[in-house]
């Protein structure tokens, strides 16, 4: 039996860290083995192009690069990771997958959506999330959060009206695609947002094992 990836995606500020670890206690609950990883990085070698790719001294990387070097550290991270861990029947909970390209490189950077289609063929190996939580707040917000985290990356310290187009992405990607996306509203308390998580994994899990 091969198991299932778990996706989760949303803006700056938006919580995902916090909820990675709440989805990751619900599969340890279940007793299902988890690998958990991100993105950009999760290999030695996608580590090293997180690097290169968030450090604010290449702040003029044109986005033909950026694109690139994202698809490059997925490819390792889908070969070294990904793919043997669900063939090996293990689930895999990565914070952010190639969603965020669509949304980052494509709303934001304006980059076709033809091309990353192309490259998400090719690099991605055809593997696709089955559940991907994308938590939405207003890019306000989210910037504000992010704001008291310490210095910003080279992606962060993009305009607001870059994360509306990266917002818009997102949320115009969760509408096409109904049955893998679940939308969480990341600006409640977060009580709400956890209990929210909650129920979509348990409603998965409960599919899942039927």
């Amino acid at each position: 039996m091969t198991g299932k990836l778990i996706t989760l995606e949303g803006g700056e500020g938006a919580g995902k860290s916090t909820v990675l670890a709440a989805v990751r206690e619900l599969l340890a609950a279940r007793s299902i083995d988890v690998v958990v990883t991100r993105e950009p990085g999760g290999t030695p070698a996608g580590e090293g192009i997180r690097a290169l790719l968030l450090d604010p001294q290449h702040k003029g990387l044109c986005a033909e690069t950026e694109l690139l070097l994202m698809f490059a550290a997925r490819a390792q991270l889908v070969r070294e990771v990904i793919q043997p861990a669900l063939a090996g029947g293990r689930w895999v909970l990565s914070d952010r997958f190639t969603d965020a390209s669509y949304a980052y490189q494509g709303g934001g950077r304006g980059q076709p959506e033809t091309r990353i289609a192309d490259l998400e063929h090719w690099a991605a190996a055809g593997v696709t999330p089955d559940l991907t939580l994308l938590l939405d707040l207003p890019v306000a917000d989210g910037l504000k959060r992010a704001n008291g985290r310490g210095a910003a990356d080279r992606i962060e310290m993009e305009n607001a009206e870059f994360f509306e187009r990266v917002r818009a992405s997102y949320r115009a990607r969760a509408q096409a695609q109904p049955a893998r996306f679940r939308m969480i509203d990341a600006a409640q308390e977060l009580d709400a947002v956890l209990a929210d998580v909650r129920h979509v994994v348990d409603a998965f899990l409960d599919e899942v094992h039927a």
